[in-house]
């Protein structure tokens, strides 16, 4: 099967005309087989050197296929390796000829190790592979190896020219952080996490030593303390993740006060970017603050970035006042982001400078589409360098008056168009969350504006912006689609679902939909989102019981509107979430047909909320999604039956899944099956309704099912953070 598979990828009809043509991308086919059976492509015959094989002679195809890989130009092959995993890279490519064995000490490949997500990285092939190549990694990321032990993470320190290594996730104590930072001389970037117990006391001098010349940390605290940075005295880049829980796992309150006026202060003196972000709880708050207090004491003058992520309202203190006062006197930003309570109502986007913008995010604010033109875009200043602009949630940010404006009126198309015309370089915009509703007339249609930003790279919109302005002829009435509410039966007599694969559910050239996704087609990103929708288990967010019903618009975006999206060749990640119309979800057919691309999909609230209109399709598209990691399904009363999981098994690249469904189902007998097919799974979190002891049960069968398998194989069948309920 090795061999036949290495023809088929290998061939050169396969790569030559592609090849001619300039796409490298379509070596992304090495890629996808090489993470699916690494030892079965690279070790298999067609691909060995055969010059010294004494008197047995290889055969012709042998010979053939071999010649095609190894003909390649050295900058061909190096492509084709960078994709293959750095252990299997190191332990077994690298023993299958004496080519591949040069190249794959190439530096290119040995200067970035990359372990995050390689999940089949065992403890003894780290080992092993820090052993061979250690001391040529530069940058390491072990990011999220929570499989990994404290012991097998120490080796680390044996890469003795590290300049960036990422160990978030990882089991460290403050001993093993001293250890490993003491032998890292070179280290100019680093990634921990803070955890409880931990004790900056226990670091030694040549700990504090490296920690002095760190210019970038990422730090993500799960208990209140300031963790290394008292020690990073060269600090210029500073990314703070709060995940700190009110009350420890014994129920004690926890407190935010930390040691202020002790050694231990924050050194800020080089900072350029400041970036914060903060889970729900008070506690996090409270400790952000103190971080804040040493920036309100003395503002770095070089600073020209300062980004906080807050979910919810954070209240201004006295400090929080004082810097931001000092930070619109003495720095120039490149980048922008606040809570929403500390820029609503308030003149401070009026004296802020700002100096070749490349990020600003005004989520939730209350900006009107006049400041927006007046007081960011400088009176339609033209502002090449802006890369990113999030207004999510700005409800009026394209409407003149932030006052008069009301969730059905139309949008300013003039705002729109004076915005898309100054930043024509964006590659990030966010204008979900909001209801934007276009009026009626040529050229001014929401999509037909967006439609002039060629470099978009990540587009989220909300449902109602993308419907024509008027109703289409060829749109069953809206009447039979809107959500009756849980449970409400589908009346005797009403209009039937056309077939799945008929013309009506293909892209509509006529839409204005379909002429955005043509003019923008590098698209790798697209959050089509309902501008009402709100999760039933939210990230960042407390959880609504009672979401508000789709906007009117929203039901003249169904089918046809979603099979526009397969013109999206690049398309990796997806949402769609509280789309009514969905009458038979054949677009999702399309998409799996021809973006081959996508790794991350989420669905949510499609078609009537009753009855889970999109099964059949949803099955037939999973067969075609080869290279998906990640699925999230959100829909009431959804039923994860054998249908469904069938399809899911053909995912072979499938390593999250997340079901949340709210009186749904699911057949435990299926769910086992696919655990056992699907061995790259990591996550699965299934919340249904069945029972308690429903789920106590298969929890334990999926235990039992991996401790029956060798020691040897259970990287390919992990522990998974597993939640069924």
């Amino acid at each position: 099967m090795a061999s036949c598979t290495a023809v088929k990828i290998f061939g050169k009809s396969t790569f030559f005309p592609r090849l001619w043509r300039g796409q490298l991308l379509a070596l992304s086919l090495a890629e996808e087989a090489t993470l699916r059976d690494p030892m079965g492509i690279w070790c298999s015959p067609y691909f060995q050197d055969t010059s010294n094989d004494g008197d047995m002679p290889p055969t012709a195809a042998a010979v053939a296929v071999g010649a095609h890989l190894l003909g390649f130009s050295d900058e061909i092959l190096l492509h084709i390796l960078s994709h293959v995993p750095s252990t299997d890279l190191v332990l077994n490519v690298r023993r299958t000829c004496r080519k591949l064995a040069v190249l794959c000490l190439d530096k290119s490949l040995t200067h970035t190790v990359l372990l995050q997500k390689d999940y089949e990285a065992s403890e003894d092939k780290v080992k092993q592979l820090v052993k061979e190549i250690g001391r040529e990694i530069q940058q390491l990321n072990m990011a999220g190896c929570y499989w990994l032990s404290g012991a097998t993470i120490e080796h680390v320190a044996r890469c003795r020219s590290l300049v960036k290594v990422n160990l978030s996730g990882c089991h460290l104590t403050s001993l093993r952080l001293s250890k490993m930072l003491s032998a890292l001389q070179h280290l100019r970037s680093l990634a921990i996490d803070v955890s409880p117990g931990f004790d900056a006391g226990q670091l030694s001098g040549e700990c504090k030593a490296t920690l002095s010349r760190v210019r970038e940390l990422k730090q993500t605290l799960y208990t209140p303390s300031y963790g290394v940075v008292p020690c990073c005295t060269s600090l210029e880049k500073l990314l703070l993740y709060f995940e700190i829980l009110d009350r420890t796992r014994e129920g004690a309150i926890l407190s935010g006060q930390l040691m202020v006026g002790q050694s231990n202060v924050p050194h800020y003196q080089n900072l350029r970017v400041f970036y914060a972000r903060l889970a729900p709880g008070y506690i996090n708050q409270e400790v952000v603050r103190l971080y804040l207090a040493v920036l309100s004491d003395r503002t770095p003058e070089n600073l020209h970035a300062f980004l906080i992520s807050v979910p919810g309202s954070f209240a201004e203190s006295g400090a929080t006042k004082n810097l931001l006062d000092s930070m619109a006197r003495n720095v120039a930003l490149d980048a922008l982001q606040l809570p929403k309570s500390w820029l609503n109502g308030s003149s401070l986007l009026q004296h802020m400078k700002f100096n070749n913008p490349f990020y600003f995010s005004f989520s939730r604010c209350t900006l009107s589409g006049g400041h927006l033109i007046q007081r960011v875009i400088d009176g339609a200043k033209e502002l090449r360098s802006l890369a990113s602009l999030n207004l999510s949630g700005c409800v009026h940010c394209l409407s003149p008056d932030s006052l008069l404006r009301k969730a059905e009126d139309d949008i300013d198309s003039g705002i729109l168009e004076t915005l898309v015309a100054s930043c024509r370089n964006l590659r990030h915009l966010n204008l979900s969350a909001a209801h934007h509703h276009s009026s009626e007339g040529p050229g001014r249609h929401l999509c037909q504006l967006l439609a002039r930003l060629r470099h978009l790279r990540s587009l989220s919109l909300p449902v109602c912006s993308v419907a024509d302005s008027a109703p289409r002829s060829d749109r069953v009435p809206a009447m039979h689609a809107v959500p009756r509410g849980f449970g409400k039966k589908v009346r005797i007599g009403v209009q039937s679902c056309p077939n799945p694969f008929s013309g009506q559910a293909g892209p509509q050239p006529s839409s204005v939909f379909w002429s955005l996704l043509k003019n923008v087609p590098f698209l790798e990103r697209l959050e089509l989102i309902g501008s009402n929708f709100s999760s039933a288990m939210p990230r960042n967010e407390p959880a609504i019981r009672n979401s508000l019903p789709p906007c009117s618009r929203a039901q003249n975006v169904g089918d046809s509107e979603v099979a526009a999206i397969g013109q999206l060749a690049f398309l990796r990640h997806l949402t769609l979430a509280q789309l009514p119309s969905i009458l038979t979800g054949s677009g999702l057919v399309s998409i799996g047909l021809q973006c081959q691309q996508l790794q991350s999909l989420s669905l949510a609230n499609l078609g009537m909320m009753g009855k889970v209109v999109y099964m059949s399709a949803l099955s037939d598209m999973l067969k075609h999604c080869k290279r998906l990691k990640d699925l999230r399904l959100e829909q009431p009363y959804f039923s994860a039956n054998a249908q469904f999981f069938q399809a899911l098994s053909q995912c072979s690249a499938l390593q999250r899944l997340c079901l949340v469904s709210r009186s749904g189902t699911l057949q435990p007998e299926a769910v086992l099956a696919f655990m056992a097919r699907c061995l790259h799974v990591v996550v699965c979190h299934m919340f249904t309704g069945e029972s308690l002891a429903t789920c106590k049960s298969l929890q334990q069968s999926l235990l039992r099912r991996r401790k029956k398998r060798t020691p040897d194989s259970w990287h390919s069948f992990p522990v998974w953070p597993l939640h069924v309920g």
